[in-house]
């Protein structure tokens, strides 16, 4: 589908407009509210609980946003549900509740977490969610077989696929050279048929995010943005920022 032209009409608050001095914390109800009332697009992480509901939470683990500890994949909903955000009085919503809070008012961009394992579990149930959603969602992911199957299940939904250059950080170990060579060379291209491009802020300038946006018109958002001398830049060659820690200007 052509993407639309919410998609990168303003910039993106990157889990939310959170600031942890304010005791707003990313991925919350909180979060979503301060970037509504700024009129920024949001991003969201959502990932599945051992009992197959789908939660707004970007890591592994609750260790570094709760005062418990282990993995969110081994919780079901009511042990997730008990926690709460430290120094706040905020718990980890679901993506129902992220979605009655956004309530249309702004575009979201949903990012699906991955662990490469071919488990698309994850991807039917969210993409269920969001077709009961009138607002404007586009979904997204690091891994190509999500958006792949996001394609057959949600063809009506903009979907983009997240990359970089590199994949040298410790945390893509796992995935092996010859995955790696597979996700920075886009191969998987006809896979997924990608709407649009999130690609890593330093590696803009890569054949991949070029080709695509100049040679195939597809938009092009870059990630994370932490300062408007770094979006100044960055929209030289992107369509658009997912931010943090700042209030962009108008460009």
């Amino acid at each position: 589908m052509a993407s639309p032209d919410w998609l990168t009409a303003c910039p993106i608050a990157h889990r939310g407009l959170h600031n942890r001095d304010q005791g707003i914390i990313e991925n919350t109800l909180g979060a979503a509210r301060a970037a509504i009332n700024h009129g920024f697009s949001i991003e969201c992480d959502v990932q599945m609980t051992a009992d197959g509901e789908i939660i707004v939470f970007h890591d592994d683990d609750v260790d570094r946003l709760t005062t418990s500890q282990g993995n969110v994949a081994s919780k079901n909903l009511s042990e997730i549900k008990s926690l709460k955000l430290k120094d706040t009085d905020e718990d980890i919503p679901t993506l129902d509740e992220f979605l009655s809070s956004i309530a249309s008012s702004v575009p979201l961009v949903c990012e699906i977490k991955s662990n490469f394992d071919g488990n698309m579990i994850v991807v039917e149930r969210c993409c269920k969610i969001l077709s009961q959603y009138p607002g404007p969602v586009a979904i997204k992911s690091f891994d190509p077989d999500m958006i792949s199957r996001v394609r057959n299940l949600a063809p009506d939904r903009p979907r983009g696929f997240i990359g970089e250059s590199r994949y040298d950080a410790p945390e893509w170990d796992s995935l092996g050279q010859t995955k790696k060579k597979y996700l920075i060379s886009l191969s998987h291209f006809s896979n997924c048929e990608p709407d649009f491009l999130s690609w890593y802020h330093k590696d803009l300038e890569q054949l991949g995010p070029c080709l695509s946006r100049s040679f195939i018109g597809l938009p092009l958002m870059t990630w994370t943005i932490r300062s408007q001398e770094a979006s100044s830049d960055c929209l030289k060659l992107a369509d658009q920022i997912v931010f943090e820690n700042f209030l962009p200007n108008s460009e």
